[in-house]
C-alpha cells in the first residue's frame, strides 16, 4: 500500500507542472491565484499521503498548517482584489 500512496503523491506533483504553466502564462491575477491554490491543495494532499505511507501522524499537523496557509492566502488575495477594484472588471 505504501507504493500506492507514493505513486499517487508523485502523480499529484506532476499535476503541479500544469499549475506552474498557469502561474507563468496566466493572463490575469485571478488565474495566478487559482494556480497558487492548486499548489496549496496539492501540498496538503501529498503530505497527507506521505503521512499515511510512512505512518507519521505528525505530518497530518503539517498538512493542516498548509491548509490554513492556503485559506489565508486566498482571503488576502480577495481582499486585495476587492480593494483595488478588480471585481468591477469581472462584471463586464
Amino acid at each position: 500500500m505504501e507504493i500506492f500512496y507514493l505513486s499517487i503523491a508523485f502523480f499529484l506533483l506532476l499535476t503541479l507542472l500544469a499549475g506552474l504553466w498557469r502561474v507563468l502564462r496566466g493572463p490575469t491575477a485571478a488565474d495566478r491565484m487559482l494556480a497558487a491554490q492548486l499548489f496549496g491543495t496539492t501540498a496538503v494532499a501529498c503530505v497527507l499521503l506521505l503521512a499515511q505511507a510512512f505512518e507519521r501522524p505528525v505530518l497530518r499537523d503539517v498538512a493542516l498548517i498548509f491548509a490554513l496557509l492556503a485559506a489565508v492566502t486566498a482571503i488576502a488575495f480577495v481582499r486585495r482584489a476587492w480593494a483595488s477594484g478588480e471585481h468591477s472588471d469581472a462584471a463586464k
